[in-house]
């Protein structure tokens, strides 16, 4: 189709300073792992990309939005256990 970039962000962080509680970006993290279920190659590392979510989540005072980043700390709490 043409597309070869596509706007997002780590944990779906950030927003829109003009729409007072936009839920904020779309999350990397989505986006590889429904491009990857697709079978595109991206080139860029879903794991790496939840690294830099996981190193930025503490130092942003909220749970980013991203469903992978969510599901993915949810299964290592789940082993952990």
């Amino acid at each position: 189709m043409g597309i070869s970039i596509i706007d997002s962000s780590s944990g779906g962080l950030g927003g829109c300073p003009y729409a007072p509680g936009a839920a904020g970006n779309l999350a990397t993290e989505d986006l590889l792992y429904m491009l990857h279920g697709l079978g595109i190659q991206t080139g860029v590392d879903l794991e790496k990309v939840v690294a830099a979510t996981r190193f930025i989540v503490p130092l942003i005072g909220h749970a980013p939005t991203s469903k992978y980043y969510q599901a993915a700390c949810a299964a290592v709490s789940n082993s952990v256990d």
